[in-house]
Order: C-alpha cells, then sequence, then structure tokens
C-alpha cells in the first residue's frame, strides 16, 4: 500500500498512523456544532491542531450527524471554501474536504485541498467522474441507508463481510473511471447505519480490512457507540475515545479522525513505540 500520499503537492506520510483533525464548519454537528462556524474560530483551531500534531485537517460544511438535515450546494460552499482559502497557503499539514457534493469537491480542491472525503464513496450523480479529473486522493465511506434515517433500524446479514464487500465494489467503481488504486483510501463508516454491535464487530475485526489492499481512515471520536459503552454524554467521552484509536491502530488504521488531537497524538505515539521494539 502507498507509504506517502500524494495530498496535491503536500505529502502525507503513512508509514505509521496519523491523526486527522476535524473542523466542522456547521451549527448542527454532533459534538461541535456551531463552535466553529467560520472566521476566526475556525482558522485558529486549525493552526492549533496542527501545532498540536495533527497531520491533516478534515473540513466539512454539513452535518453527518444521525437525523442532520441536508444543505444546498452554495451555502456548503459559501462556509468551507474562505476556510480552505485562507488555510491552504499558512498550513504545512494537507487539507481534506469532508463532502458528497460533486460541485463542492471540485471547488474545494482548486481552493486547495488535498484530499476527498466522501461518506457516500462517490455515489452521488457525477462524483465518479468529477474526482476522476481531479489530481487528489479520496476516502471512499461505507454508509447503510443516509444520515436523516440511518440509525433507525440498521441490519446486516453479516457487517463485516456486507461493510468489506461494498467498499471492494466502490474500489472496482472508482478504478473502472479511471482513478488510481494509489489515491483511495476506505473507511468502514462507524456509526453510519451500524448499531453497537456492529461496530464493536468492525473495530474488532477491522485487520481484516488490510486485504483490500488501500489505506485505511477511521472516525471513532466521541460517538454515540462510545457513550453507549461508557454512558457518557458527548463532552465526557475522551478516555474512550482514546482506547478506540489505539485500537484502531494496532489493527492497521492509517488515518484517525478525531476531535481531540494533542491526546490522541500521544496515544499513538506509545502505540508506534511498542510496535517498532525489535524491529
Amino acid at each position: 500500500m502507498t507509504a506517502v500520499l500524494d495530498c496535491g503537492g503536500k505529502p502525507l506520510d503513512l508509514s505509521r498512523p496519523q491523526v486527522m483533525g476535524i473542523l466542522n464548519i456547521t451549527p448542527d454537528s454532533f459534538s461541535d456544532g456551531g463552535v466553529f462556524l467560520g472566521g476566526e474560530a475556525a482558522l485558529e483551531r486549525a493552526h492549533r491542531m496542527v501545532a498540536e500534531g495533527a497531520a491533516i485537517i478534515d473540513i466539512g460544511g454539513e452535518s453527518t450527524r444521525p437525523g442532520a438535515a441536508g444543505v444546498s450546494v452554495q451555502q456548503e460552499l459559501d462556509r468551507v471554501l474562505p476556510v480552505i482559502e485562507a488555510l491552504a497557503p499558512t498550513l504545512p499539514v494537507p487539507l481534506s474536504v469532508d463532502t458528497t457534493k460533486p460541485e463542492v469537491m471540485a471547488a474545494a480542491v482548486d481552493a486547495g485541498a488535498g484530499l476527498i472525503n466522501d461518506v457516500l464513496a462517490l455515489r452521488a450523480p457525477g462524483a465518479l467522474e468529477v474526482v476522476a479529473a481531479l489530481s487528489v486522493p479520496v476516502c471512499l465511506m461505507h454508509m447503510q441507508g443516509e444520515p436523516r434515517t440511518m440509525q433507525r433500524d440498521p441490519r446486516y446479514d453479516d457487517v463485516l463481510q456486507d461493510v468489506m464487500g461494498f467498499l471492494r465494489g466502490r474500489l472496482r467503481a472508482c478504478e473502472d473511471a479511471g482513478i488510481a488504486r494509489e489515491r483511495l483510501l476506505l473507511d468502514p463508516g462507524f456509526g453510519f447505519g451500524k448499531n453497537l454491535h456492529h461496530n464493536c464487530r468492525l473495530l474488532k475485526e477491522l485487520a481484516s480490512f488490510q486485504a483490500l489492499g488501500a489505506p485505511l481512515l477511521v472516525g471513532l471520536s466521541r460517538k454515540s457507540m462510545l457513550g453507549a459503552i461508557v454512558d457518557r454524554p458527548v463532552t465526557q467521552r475522551l478516555p474512550a475515545s482514546l482506547a478506540a484509536a489505539v485500537l484502531a491502530a494496532e489493527r492497521g488504521a492509517s488515518i484517525i479522525r478525531v476531535h481531540d488531537v494533542a491526546d490522541t497524538v500521544q496515544a499513538l505515539a506509545v502505540v508506534e513505540a511498542v510496535a517498532r521494539e525489535g524491529l
């Protein structure tokens, strides 16, 4: 698999687990909605996460939490483009755009984003064609259903095999569209159309996804599956989030998407030190 990912001219070293810092430019994201809704607060937050050790910043302008309402293309552009345009020339690390809309993908890359993070795995009309014409990597995520209804009653024959089969199919679709395998990452989609049992099974068996031959990105930070385990509100899930990040890294995740950058960087440093021992 790719050791160094070229994110629009900025390299992302995947030889060890890296931290992706979350920057939600939204009023309604489940954990930090409204906190960094544009302006100086968003820019300061991005710079702070890089100083804390984030290797990439993921910028999103539309919430994908369960029950979230959609936003228009223009509204999403208005939220994310000023932030990307301001950060791209000043940050040493790549920027990722968290979007499902082909129009936003193209405009964000033109503004300086170096990676596309798509919870729909390029299933929106025109998305495959747009990304094939761009020169940046893309992360393909599994989601059963859509954000407004995905958590009502998710069901699988075998969650591991079903999710792996879906991602395998999306890899083929991307390659058929002319997107090189070296540009593709995969995300099993923790919390997206999955109950606690499904999420725990996927985390336990995460190493199985390495057989698909693409780097893994995982997002477990502060999620409801952790709340269900530890019975704590979203603002009190840091220890659980760190445990999940360590488990994911040990099972082969290349990128860990988190809210709490500094703490996760420390936790992954321990994972890396132990992994190096005896090499």
